[in-house]
């Protein structure tokens, strides 16, 4: 996908992701998600940070954080999550149109944040919230070739990941085969979609798999 692509599919991901959210009930706000210690109110919040919060927050988070990037994440999440729940469907749904990044990404990093972190929400949840194939594509692209947080090219090594869906292939080893998005889910460390893969690799994948990381 073209990055003026990839920005049309972010932002119809913002809007619908401020739909899903404004149809969860309070209870659904204060269930855990896959991203271990976060709620669903943590991961929605922190879904916000990149379209709002400027260089210069973001160096302060980090100086907050003692440089601990995983911390700074954490801890911005769980500030930005003490909001009422309204307004935190009214900053997402006022990030549709925005292209600010956050410093040092692409505009493929917003794209796999909203796709990965909404299945972070639903699936605990048990609501469903189907992928669009492009855009998964583009997102475990991304998420190959970026080294930091996931290291999925290391992590990974000695499997060949193949989608049933879509034309994409990736590494070099024992086959494991499935859905594009059961796939990126994977490669972001997510281990709630191994079930639907299969193939000779399945074994070592599911040993070296991490856990659900709650960035980028």
């Amino acid at each position: 996908m073209e990055p003026t692509e990839v920005w049309r599919a972010i932002d119809v991901q913002r809007d619908e992701l401020a739909d899903l959210l404004e149809a969860l009930s309070p209870d659904e706000w204060e269930h855990p998600s896959l991203c271990p210690g976060w709620r669903v109110r943590d991961v929605a919040a922190h879904l916000t940070m990149a379209a709002n919060a400027s260089g210069a927050e973001v160096l302060w988070e980090i100086v907050r954080a003692r440089g601990d990037f995983n911390r700074m994440i954490q801890d911005s999440a769980v500030r930005r999550a003490r909001r009422p729940t309204a307004e935190i469907v009214a900053t997402v749904r006022a990030t549709v149109g925005s292209r600010r990044l956050a410093p040092r990404t692409t505009v493929y990093e917003p794209l796999l944040d909203l796709l990965v972190h909404q299945q972070d929400i639903v699936r605990p949840l048990g609501r469903r919230r189907d992928m669009p194939l492009a855009e998964a594509q583009a997102a475990a692209t991304r998420v190959w070739e970026m080294g930091f947080p996931f290291g999925a090219r290391h992590r990974l090594a000695g499997t060949r990941l193949i989608a049933t869906d879509v034309d994409w292939t990736v590494g070099e080893g024992a086959e494991v085969c499935g859905p594009i998005a059961a796939l990126l889910l994977t490669l972001s460390g997510r281990t709630v979609a191994l079930s639907e893969l299969t193939g000779p690799g399945l074994d070592r994948l599911r040993a070296t798999s991490g856990t659900p990381r709650p960035a980028p």
